[in-house]
C-alpha cells in the first residue's frame, strides 16, 4: 500500500514537473534584435501622437462650442488616444529590457489602457458614422439625436460600457506572469482561460463585426442618399467621403489584424507551437496602435473647423518667423 502510495506520489510529481516544463516555455523573451523595431516604432507614435492629441483635443473643443454634435464624440476619442498614448510609454521599458519591471498591478493597469482604446475608438467611429447617416440621409427626422447633449450622453454611455466590459474580462493570469528570473507582461501564451476565450470571441464580435457592420450600413446609405440629392454640395459630398473613408480605415486597416490574431489565438491551444504565432501578433499590436494617430491626423483635421485651426497655427508660427528673421536684420 505504500509503495503504491509513493508511486502516485512520484507521478503526479512528475506530471508537475512536465507541466512546468512545458509552460516555461510559454514565456518566450524575445531577442533585442526583434524588440528593438517595436521600441522605434512606439516612440514614434508617442512623440507624433501626444502633441497631435493635444491639438485633437482643442480642435474638437471648438466644435462643441459652435453646437455641433460631432466635436464630443471627436474630443472623447482625442482623450483615449491621449490616455492610451501617455501609458504606452511603459512599454518602451518593457521593449528595451525584454522583460516587464514595473509589477502585475500596473501590467493589468496597461492592457486595461490598451483594449479601452481599442472598443471606445471602435464605438465612437460607429457613432459619427451613425451620426453623419443621420444628418445625411434623415435631416429634419432624428434631430434629437444630433444634439450636443444627446452626444456627451451616448459618450458617456460607451465610456461606463466598455470599461465595465474590461473589468469582467481583463484578469490578472491571462496579463502578468513572474518567476524567480523574469516577468512578463501581456506576452503569455499559456493554453487560454475559458475566461480568455469568451473574452476574445465576445471582442471579435462586439469590437469588430459589429461596428464594420455599423459602419458600412452608414456608408452605403449615405452615398445612395448623396447621389440621389442634387443639392449636396461638392465639398460637402467630399467632406463627408474623407469622414467615412476614415472611419473603415481605422476599422478595418487598424483593428482588423488584432481581432483576427485574436480568433486564431483560440485555434492555438499548445504553446511549445505558439512561438511562430508571437512575432504576427505583436505586429498586429502595433499596427492597432497607428490608431491614435489617424484619429487626429485625418479625423479632426478633414473637418472645416480643424482645416481653420490648423491654418491659424501655421500662420502663427510664419508670423513669429518672420518678426524674427527682421529683428535679425
Amino acid at each position: 500500500m505504500k509503495t503504491r502510495y509513493e508511486h502516485m506520489n512520484a507521478s503526479s510529481a512528475m506530471e508537475n514537473l512536465t507541466l512546468a516544463t512545458n509552460h516555461s516555455e510559454c514565456y518566450l523573451v524575445d531577442t533585442a534584435y526583434r524588440r528593438r523595431p517595436f521600441l522605434f516604432f512606439y516612440l514614434a507614435i508617442i512623440i507624433t501622437a501626444i502633441p497631435s492629441n493635444v491639438f485633437s483635443l482643442y480642435v474638437s473643443w471648438q466644435h462643441i462650442r459652435q453646437k455641433n454634435e460631432l466635436g464630443v464624440y471627436l474630443f472623447n476619442l482625442a482623450l483615449s488616444d491621449l490616455t492610451f498614448t501617455i501609458g504606452l510609454s511603459l512599454w518602451l521599458d518593457f521593449l528595451w529590457k525584454g522583460v516587464w519591471a514595473h509589477g502585475g498591478h500596473v501590467c493589468v493597469l496597461s492592457v486595461y489602457f490598451l483594449f479601452t482604446n481599442f472598443y471606445i475608438s471602435d464605438a465612437l467611429l460607429c457613432c459619427i458614422a451613425v451620426d453623419r447617416y443621420l444628418a445625411v440621409v434623415h435631416p429634419l427626422k432624428y434631430t434629437f439625436w444630433r444634439k450636443v447633449g444627446t452626444a456627451a450622453a451616448v459618450s458617456g454611455a460607451v465610456w461606463v460600457l466598455v470599461v465595465c466590459f474590461n473589468a469582467t474580462t481583463i484578469t490578472w493570469e491571462d496579463s502578468y506572469y513572474e518567476n524567480n528570473k523574469f516577468s512578463m507582461c501581456f506576452d503569455i501564451f499559456l493554453p487560454l482561460s475559458e475566461n480568455l476565450v469568451r473574452a476574445n470571441v465576445a471582442r471579435f464580435i462586439l469590437g469588430f463585426i459589429v461596428p464594420i457592420l455599423l459602419v458600412v450600413f452608414s456608408t452605403w446609405g449615405i452615398c445612395e442618399a448623396v447621389k440621389s440629392n442634387q443639392a449636396t454640395e461638392e465639398q460637402e459630398r467630399k467632406q463627408i467621403s474623407k469622414l467615412l473613408t476614415v472611419a473603415l480605415f481605422c476599422l478595418f486597416f487598424c483593428f482588423g489584424p488584432i481581432h483576427v490574431m485574436m480568433l486564431l489565438r483560440i485555434l492555438v491551444n499548445d504553446c511549445r507551437k505558439v512561438a511562430w504565432f508571437l512575432y504576427p501578433y505583436k505586429i498586429s499590436i502595433a499596427i492597432s496602435s497607428l490608431n491614435c494617430l489617424a484619429d487626429p491626423l485625418l479625423y479632426c483635421f478633414i473637418t472645416r473647423t480643424g482645416k481653420t485651426n490648423v491654418n491659424q497655427v501655421v500662420l502663427f508660427f510664419q508670423v513669429k518667423k518672420r518678426t524674427k528673421d527682421e529683428d535679425l536684420v
